[in-house]
Formats: structure tokens, C-alpha cells, sequence
């Protein structure tokens, strides 16, 4: 099988399932920015995280149901064969999120996205997560994806923070504070 098929060299693509739609429909905009935070969490795992390595690859498979859910319409055949995104997934963030809180200093300052290499490379991750999720905000208010795709990105880039800031202090460097300047 070829990789190319030529299919969208006129600007629209398949959906799965059935369907053609633009390439910068809303619905290929969320899932495409889907997959590229599955992208940079593979640079995340890429720049070593050790112990968070695990779940970073666990976020990466669940990004891929996420994609799927993006990419199928709801009600079609295709939509009963897909996974879909589970309850525990947004409570086993909740957990890692109550489990790194508990060894971080307590925040007193906004912080910059900034330390050690995989910081930053988390970092970048969690702003493209919320890219996403602004993104699926109007898919989920006018019906055409299920909200709970909404609420694991909004934990998910949460825990994206947590998992920055646990970096940082496991190598020993301090969270950056943003000091704003005085007003003149």
C-alpha cells in the first residue's frame, strides 16, 4: 500500500467512518492538533523523563482514541467501533496530579516554562494541549463530539504542568518565577 493516495490534493480529506470534509474544517483542525501534541509528547519521552516516561506513553495511546473520537462521525457504524475516552483516564490524572503535588514546593508565583530540557519540551506540550481544547470547545457545544473529549484535555494539560514543574524539582532546578516589572 502506498502511502499517498492523492485524495487530498483538492483540500479535503476522509473522515472515518465515511465522509469527506475540508482540511480546515473544525473537526480536522482539533484532531490534528491531537496529533501533533501526541508529537511533542514523543520528544517529551524523547529528552528522558524516567519515571513519567510510562505515562507519557499511556497519554500518547489515549491521544490516539482521542484522534479517533475527532475523526468519526457520531452515529455512523464506524462510531460503535471505536474506543472512546474513559472515566478513569480523567481519574488516574487526577491521581498523578495528587501524587506529584505532594512532593512540589507549594507555588507562590507564576511560573515560566522553563529548567531542565524535558520541562520546557512539557511545557510546549501542555500549551498545545490547550490549543486543542479551544479547538474542541465548539465541536462539543454544537453536539458533534462528546464533552468528555473536552474534560481529558483539560485535565490532561494540567497534569502536563504537574509533570513540568515534578521535572524540574526531581533535577534539582528551581521553578523560574515570572517577576513582572513595576508599573511606571
Amino acid at each position: 500500500m502506498k502511502i499517498y493516495t492523492k485524495t487530498g490534493d483538492a483540500g479535503e480529506t476522509g473522515l472515518f467512518g465515511g465522509g469527506r470534509v475540508a482540511k480546515d474544517s473544525p473537526r480536522v483542525t482539533a484532531y490534528g492538533e491531537v496529533d501533533e501534541l501526541n508529537a511533542t509528547l514523543g520528544v517529551v519521552r524523547a529528552t528522558g523523563v524516567g519515571p513519567l516516561d510510562g505515562l507519557c506513553h499511556s497519554m500518547q495511546e489515549q491521544l490516539f482514541t482521542v484522534g479517533a473520537v475527532l475523526a468519526t462521525p457520531r452515529g455512523t457504524k464506524a462510531d460503535a467501533h471505536i474506543p472512546h475516552v474513559r472515566p478513569e483516564w480523567i481519574s488516574d490524572m487526577e491521581t498523578a496530579m495528587d501524587a506529584l503535588d505532594a512532593e512540589l514546593p507549594k507555588m507562590t508565583h507564576f511560573i515560566l516554562p522553563a529548567g531542565t530540557p524535558a520541562s520546557a519540551a512539557l511545557h510546549l506540550s501542555r500549551t498545545v494541549c490547550r490549543r486543542a481544547e479551544r479547538s474542541v470547545v465548539a465541536l462539543v457545544r454544537d453536539g458533534t463530539v462528546d464533552a468528555r473529549v473536552l474534560q481529558f484535555l483539560n485535565r490532561l494539560s494540567d497534569l502536563l504542568f504537574m509533570m513540568a514543574r515534578a521535572v524540574n524539582h526531581r533535577a534539582g532546578v528551581a521553578d523560574v518565577k515570572w517577576m513582572p516589572e513595576k508599573p511606571t
